[in-house]
């Protein structure tokens, strides 16, 4: 076939249309829920909920009417791409509807935002007055991100090993090879980690709700907690409770959602050492209590907090920073640049894979030092064999070299977007904080505008535009959506 011809070859849009519908349709079915809460809250917004509920629904319905087929068919690299990037934003277009149409009446621009940030379990808000908001809004913000957290583990397990993005091909003998898998079929393992997913979440909600927490509380906050997103009831987050237990509550759960849920499928099929015998975890927790003992001392050395105190805030401040959560108990701001410093470097790193935290992802960091170590060792020894180890086990250079370049293409996606953001007229730590921010799905940046005490309601949409394009990329892991810029990838 000439060149020509392949470069306008037609994709077939009926398995995606398929897959996007269903998804749809369950974005619809579950509108219905806040439209309850806001029915048994005498709230007129329930009319607004059941109306984008029908409209979602018939959507979803007509996409899968267009999609489907006598018979399954599998989805190609280049199919699986698009599904992967579209069903985020076809997904955050219509999970906006409620907020503009609602009492809230957000803008189309900030509608998307919010739901972006939803759906990638980022948590920036542009909403401020969440004590008054009203009960169906709060519920839908909470449960966007328990969608999108359960939806990402899903597609970090079956779909991204398999595109091969940014090493994750590393882990694809997670879910195919049949000497590391622990069910039949991806399938069943995606169920069962989605019942390892609400079995956390219910544990979590019933820990809040122990520590003094409202059940309507409790239960949005572990929806946000496990899913590592970080939105809350009220402006003040985690801070409105001021209580030693809940923080330590959410400590808790946000490194269980933190860490790889196919852990914990094992650990129920009976490898009890799986969860801390994996090498991710121990270098992930490693990270976490290295970076809180700093923080520590640093309260300590400047006369900001003592004590049990520091500690706590300390290690709650690692933890939803790494984690990329992003709640706040207590504003930061104001500890002085050390501790700016601390926190701008821990936003950068994330958690584990197969889990429902962004960032750069612990392995990645692993397999980073050792390809520098092995580097330096060749510069001494031009000779000499070193292979790069992960857990001990030597890795392929496709893996390295994937890593390297998720890693170039990862710092250069983070300052195009600050400089873009410093263009627009914001000041350096704003755009640079709210940069990584986004495209690492931690929520809240530094300094007074996007901090811990603010939000990104001052934004104008232009910024806004670029940082949910940030937020999306940075979910997605960056070649899924980027690849689909080139031309070749049409091409194929």
């Amino acid at each position: 076939m000439p060149a020509h011809a392949r470069r306008f070859a037609v994709t077939d849009l009926r398995p995606i249309n398929a897959a996007l519908g269903i998804l749809v349709a369950v974005l619809g079915t579950m509108m219905l829920v806040p439209a309850i809460v806001d029915l048994a809250h005498r709230n007129d917004d329930w009319i607004v909920f059941t109306v984008s509920a029908a409209v979602t629904t018939f959507v979803g319905c007509m996409l899968w009417l267009t999609g489907r087929q006598n018979e399954p068919s599998r989805l190609t690299v280049r199919q699986a791409f698009l599904l992967t990037s579209f069903a985020w934003i076809v997904l955050s277009a219509f999970a906006g509807l409620p907020l503009m149409w609602s009492q809230v009446g957000l803008s189309f621009t900030r509608a998307f935002f919010e739901t972006m940030s939803a759906l990638t379990t980022t948590g920036s808000t542009v909403l401020t007055g969440l004590d008054g908001m009203p009960p169906g809004i709060l519920v839908w913000r909470s449960m966007l991100q328990w969608y999108g957290g359960a939806g990402i583990i899903v597609v970090a397990i079956a779909i991204l090993p398999m595109l091969q993005v940014g090493g994750m091909q590393l882990f694809r003998t997670e879910s195919s090879d049949k000497s590391e898998k622990v069910l039949p079929r991806v399938a069943e393992i995606s169920n069962r980690i989605i019942m390892v997913y609400v079995a956390l979440s219910l544990a979590c909600a019933i820990a809040y709700f122990a520590a003094g927490m409202s059940a309507f509380d409790a239960v949005n906050h572990a929806m946000t907690t496990i899913s590592t997103g970080g939105f809350s009831t009220h402006d003040n987050s985690l801070g409105e409770f001021k209580s030693g237990a809940v923080d330590y509550i959410a400590i808790v759960f946000m490194i269980a959602g933190a860490l790889p849920m196919l852990l914990y499928v094992r650990m129920m099929a009976g490898d009890r050492l799986a969860l801390f015998g994996n090498f991710e975890v121990r270098l992930f927790v490693a990270v976490v209590l290295a970076f809180a003992l700093t923080s520590v001392l640093q309260q300590r050395l400047e006369g900001v907090n003592s004590g049990e105190q520091a500690f706590r805030f300390a290690l709650f401040n690692v933890t939803t920073m790494i984690t990329t959560t992003g709640f706040a108990t207590t504003d930061y701001a104001p500890w002085g640049a050390t501790s700016d410093a601390i926190y701008f470097l821990v936003m950068f790193l994330g958690a584990c894979t197969g889990s429902t935290a962004g960032g750069l992802k612990t392995f990645r960091l692993a397999i980073v030092g050792g390809t520098i170590v092995q580097h330096l060792k060749r510069t001494i020894y031009p000779r000499g064999v070193f292979p790069v180890r992960y857990g001990g086990k030597p890795i392929g250079d496709d893996v390295a070299a994937s890593v390297m370049s998720f890693l170039f293409l990862y710092l250069l996606t983070f300052v195009v977007v600050a400089l873009s953001l410093n263009v627009m007229g914001y000041d350096f730590k704003t755009a640079y904080s709210a940069s990584i921010a986004c495209l690492a799905n931690v929520g809240p940046g530094l300094g007074p505008i996007v901090g811990p005490a603010g939000n990104f309601a001052s934004l104008d949409d232009a910024a806004l535009w670029l940082l949910a394009f940030a937020m999306l990329v940075g979910r997605l892991e960056l070649f899924t959506v980027y690849v689909l810029l080139l031309p070749r990838f049409w091409a194929r």
